[in-house]
Order: structure tokens, then sequence, then C-alpha cells
């Protein structure tokens, strides 16, 4: 089994969030996989399709630059620390205090080339062991929408995401593939293939491979 990988030249898409549910029905297990510097892919099979449950559910915004790299969200110096002793250093050359301040549910909207710079998973993981609920962009390294995705990380692919304010609240819906500003104000995000979206809602690569083994004992 492969992991999350993209089409070639693609930006990266994202996940769903904790009010929305995914159904699918024979969807193919195959790995989120984009290019580097690449757009998302689009779409999904005609036996897929994304139900929202419920209300949207409000997540504050955390706004950085362009070119976030993953030196920046996993910082070489702490690599033997293990993720819990990293995601405390995540972003601290750029948002001092961000670890320390981001609650579970936040979201971090951002300028393109968000994820360049190395493979190294702890970047996504970082985001993950600390909460944050997704990514907003215009674009995503390859290697980094590759890992996010694997651990469950949600990465939407939105080529307005420089307009969301530092600590506006935003919805996220997914049905639509819609961020929900304030006032109402809508920005477009590129699609996310099912298939992206149920390893999002089931925490990542392995957890949604565990459910798949159980289901079919």
């Amino acid at each position: 089994m492969s992991a999350a990988r993209p089409p070639e030249g693609a930006h990266a898409p994202s996940g769903g969030s904790a009010v929305h549910e995914v159904t699918s029905v024979g969807a193919p297990m195959s790995a989120a996989r984009p290019p580097e510097g690449a757009h998302a892919p689009s779409g999904g099979s005609a036996g897929h399709e994304v139900t929202t449950a419920g209300p949207l559910t409000a997540h504050r915004v955390w706004r950085l630059g362009a070119e976030i790299d993953t030196d920046q969200l996993a910082p070489g110096a702490y690599m033997k620390l293990g993720i819990e002793g990293i995601a405390p250093h995540c972003l601290e050359a750029v948002r001092p205090g961000f670890a320390g301040a981001v609650r579970a549910g936040d979201v971090i909207a951002a300028g393109p080339g968000f994820g360049i710079g190395s493979s190294r998973e702890q970047a996504a993981a970082a985001l993950v062991q600390l909460g944050v609920r997704a990514v907003i962009a215009p674009s995503f390294s390859g290697l980094f929408f590759r890992n996010a995705f694997n651990l469950g990380l949600l990465l939407l692919t939105c080529p307005a995401a420089e307009q969301l304010r530092d600590g506006e609240l935003v919805e996220l819906d997914l049905q639509r593939m819609q961020v929900v500003g304030s006032a109402g104000r809508r920005l477009a995000c590129e699609p996310i293939p099912p298939f992206l979206l149920e390893m999002v809602q089931a925490g990542g690569l392995m957890n949604q491979l565990r459910r798949k083994l159980q289901a079919a004992r």
C-alpha cells in the first residue's frame, strides 16, 4: 500500500472537518501523491459522496507567510526528542508562542509553497500533535502534501487563502469545498478525492488500513 500521493504538477488538496462525514462505496486504496509544488488532484468516483452532518464549526485562523518550510515546522535541532519534544518548537522561528497558544481545531492560513524543504514527516506530525485542524494555502510542497494526508492532516488548496486574517473565525464547508470567512464570504478550494477525505477522517493512512482490515475479518 503506497502513501498519499497526488498527480504530477498539482497543488495539494485537503480533508474533512469534525462535523463532516465522508461515506464511500468501494473506495480504492491508494496513496496521496502530488508532485513538487503541485495543485490538488480533483475528483472522486461516482461511487463516493461527501455528506455534511450538522452545523459547520468555527475555527480560529493563524496567519502565516509564504514558503513556510519543514525546518520551521519541525526544527532540526529537536529531531532526536520525538514528536512530543518537537511540537513545542513548531513555528517558533516565524511565529513565537504559536505552539503554546494554538488550540485544537484551529487552522493555519498561509501563502504559497507551504511545507517546502525536506521530506521529514515530523513537519506534518507536529501540527497534528498540536491539534491543528487544517492548513489552508494556495499551494503545498508535494512531499509535505503526501505526509500530511498520510498522518490525517487536512490540507485545503485555496488560491485566495491569503485573504484570510489572523484571528478570524472561519468554517470549512467540505461539501462545497469552500472556506467560509467572516460576513459569510466564501473562498473556493480545489476538489479533494474522496479517498483522501476518508484518510483524514480516519486519522491517517495507518488508522484507515486498520479499519479496513478489521472490517474484512
